[in-house]
């Protein structure tokens, strides 16, 4: 007899007519829900019975259920299952019961399904408000937003994780910061949290300490320590942990964190799981645009004569004073060089991430409260930090700065603009990730505390934005593709802001800081002004038709919202940033983020068992929509990714916006947004450099990661020209 797995493997053997049999996926489906699934879940008489079992059993927090009566949990299961929700998919469904769903602690009974794990995440979020229990139930259960993977996991669980698993330190020039950088990671890590530090603070190697020369060993050791913790506090072993640590190009030691993902790398120093990143400033840029010689600097000595750190110094204020100075230790480098270096470093690992942190903090929309300095594993995140002081264990002398935790979801673009309801949904996803925010207390690591309870920040994301296109016979590097994610991502800043306003309006409390923010500088903001100016609804006919129906908001409707936003204020420092949502895109049957698809027929090695991943809404005859990233121009990708982060002037082709300043540029996401990198390895050094420089150029904050794929392997799977 044909298994389920069989059956998911049969999708891409061709058919008498050699076409794909994408209809076995759901032939696995059902043959896998009913012979794996069904006879694993533990039965009950009703769901109050459920219920009861699964608080007396210590599964689910008896405080919340308490909340509740026993009647409107009926009801508001019976509501949920009225959807009529099923997978769409085998991936879909095998990712939820195998990562999602509840079981019994032996393993051997699965205790949820999607509908009660929409109704326990319903009743926790909303802490006994039957009103909001429902609207959230609503729009899980429509599949119109999706947390991200730890909130959804743990919510209502009585042992349970953190709700937030994205965490953004600060490390301090001394044995004492560095002490509490690793032991907040290895807690961070322990909790299931994904960190990433800051070392650019750090002096460098054979700096001194205390006056003697030559002793500093560097920001490589500490990236060493920090790398052996990751592996010891993993998450009991279910999962490795995950950190990375962030450099300034212009730091002295930037080559030697370079030199630690060479293959040929010394395992003294070689850095094998830790992931790298790459801050880079503007003047940095120019440098290697202009090809001339640049200077990297010794940190510990711009702090012994100037009382900064190298993280502090805006580098359009400081670097000609640095270099003049020869009281600043300095090397000489080539950044056109160093450019092409990243290049062959992303080629071979993958590494760096890339971060172009002055763009980051000319549209940062409180500049005038702090600075942004790095940004997270998946370079999405950017908020302001404020550097600590840190005395010695025990002591109660210790200032502690502020440092960043990222409360994430996404809206799946597809259900939500076919619902219509964009404005409900949107309102919906805020309050529920705003909620998240306000019930995480890591109170263990004091500089993450101060910064999510003073910031209440959120990172609301979006995905399945290349299914979306392709159901709408768009292909994704297109005009039409560019101006839809104009439209899109300002229409749901415009409706994440309006929400956050009404939530400060009914607690009658902003984020700490308001008063100097962009939003309370009303049409003098220099970063929101845009929206009194600029029309950003649909202007092609076939985009117009996308929106019918979806009420998008015209330049008036954004001078009255800010003009009020500058009176009563908002809640949430931050709102928007697009992650790349890999495993809740499985769970959607959902392209991952705003991302080009890399396969039109995903294949995924799970163990000893392979699982065949069908894009949405796929068939042999729109294969062609779903052009593969490594066959997509990526200027264009980056074009697209523009387009949603906001930037570049509207009245300008795209293409021709290449070389003008990065400072005209304003983005939706007030954040950032994850993009990778797809090449070839036909790509040289020199090709993905362009991408870097013309990624800056269009006012991106950030590049995640470059995937290589080998040209042959990419010839042998281009489905959309053999069918």
């Amino acid at each position: 007899m044909t298994s389920y797995v069989e059956l998911n493997n049969e999708v891409i053997v061709r058919d008498i007519e050699g076409k794909y049999q994408l209809h076995k996926d759901k032939e696995a489906l059902d043959l896998y829900l009913r012979d794996s699934i069904d006879g694993r879940s533990m039965k009950f008489e009703s769901i109050s019975d459920k219920i009861k079992y699964l608080v007396d059993n210590n599964y689910y927090e008896k405080e919340i259920i308490d909340k509740y009566s026993m009647d409107f949990m009926g009801d508001l299961h019976e509501y949920i299952k009225s959807f009529g929700f099923s997978f769409q998919s085998y991936m879909s469904a095998s990712k939820f019961y195998e990562n999602y769903a509840l079981k019994s602690d032996d393993g051997e009974y699965i205790l949820e399904d999607y509908n009660d794990k929409i109704l326990i995440c319903s009743l926790a979020i909303a802490n006994g408000d039957t009103e909001v229990a429902k609207k959230v139930a609503k729009r899980l259960i429509r599949q119109e937003f999706q947390p991200a993977t730890p909130t959804f996991l743990n919510l209502g669980r009585k042992r349970a994780g953190e709700l937030v698993s994205c965490f953004l330190l600060t490390v301090e020039d001394s044995c004492e910061g560095i002490s509490y950088a690793v032991a907040s990671a290895n807690h961070l890590s322990k909790i299931g949290g994904g960190v990433a530090l800051n070392l650019t603070r750090l002096r460098a190697r054979a700096e001194s300490i205390k006056g003697i020369e030559g002793a500093s060993g560097g920001v490589v050791g500490v990236a060493k320590m920090l790398e052996q913790s990751f592996s010891y506090f993993n998450q009991m072993g279910a999962r490795q942990g995950a950190g990375a640590v962030y450099l300034n190009v212009l730091h002295a030691d930037f080559d030697a964190l370079m030199d630690t993902k060479k293959i040929n790398a010394d395992e003294r120093v070689r850095l094998a799981t830790l992931s790298i990143g790459a801050i880079i400033p503007d003047v940095f840029m120019r440098l290697a645009e202009k090809n001339e010689t640049g200077y990297a600097f010794y940190p510990h000595s711009i702090y012994k004569k100037y009382g900064l750190h190298l993280d502090d110094l805006n580098m359009e204020e400081w670097y000609d004073k640095l270099v003049a100075d020869p009281d600043i230790r300095k090397k000489e480098i080539n950044p056109r060089q160093y450019l092409t270096r990243i290049a062959a470093t992303q080629m071979e690992s993958g590494y760096p991430y890339i971060v172009y942190i002055d763009t980051a903090n000319r549209d940062h929309t409180l500049k005038d409260l702090g600075m942004i300095r790095m940004s997270n594993l998946c370079c999405e995140i950017f908020q302001y930090q404020e550097p600590s002081q840190i005395e010695s264990y025990g002591s109660s002398a210790s200032q502690w700065g502020q440092d960043v935790s990222c409360n994430l979801g996404s809206l799946n673009i597809v259900n939500l603009m076919e619902s219509k309801e964009v404005d409900k949904a949107i309102d919906t996803a805020v309050r529920f990730l705003t909620d998240v925010s306000d019930r995480t207390d890591i109170h263990q690591v004091p500089t993450i505390k101060m910064g999510n309870d003073k910031s209440h920040s959120i990172g609301l994301g979006a995905m399945n934005l290349h299914g979306y296109l392709m159901k709408n016979n768009i292909m994704y590097a297109t005009d039409e593709a560019v101006e839809f994610a104009d439209v899109f991502f300002a229409m749901m800043r415009y409706y994440a802001i309006k929400t956050s306003m009404e939530i400060a309006r009914e607690r009658k409390e902003t984020f700490e800081g308001f008063e100097k923010s962009e939003y309370a500088k009303g049409r003098a903001s220099d970063v929101l002004g845009k929206y009194y100016e600029v029309d950003f609804r649909p202007k092609s006919d076939k985009v117009k038709k996308l929106f019918e129906g979806i009420y998008v908001p015209d330049k008036n409707d954004w001078a009255k919202l800010l003009d009020e936003v500058k009176e009563v204020g908002i809640y949430n420092a931050y709102l928007m940033a697009i992650a790349p949502t890999q495993s809740i895109s499985y769970v959607q049957n959902s392209t991952s983020s705003i991302m080009p698809i890399t396969e039109q027929i995903e294949v995924r090695i799970y163990g000893d068992s392979t699982t065949i991943y069908p894009m949405p809404f796929l068939t042999n005859e729109n294969m062609l929509f779903y052009r593969s990233a490594y066959n997509t121009d990526m200027f264009k990708v980056i074009d697209v990714v523009a387009a949603a982060q906001g930037d570049g002037d509207r009245h300008v082709p795209v293409r021709a916006q290449l070389w003008m300043f990065p400072q005209l540029f304003q983005g939706h996401v007030d954040q950032g947004i994850s993009t990778t990198l797809f090449v070839t390895d036909d790509r040289t050094t020199r090709d993905i450099a362009r991408y870097y420089i013309y990624a800056y150029k269009k006012g991106l904050k950030s590049l995640y990661y470059t995937r290589t794929k080998m040209l042959r392997e990419l010839n042998n799977e281009c489905l959309s020209c053999s069918v």
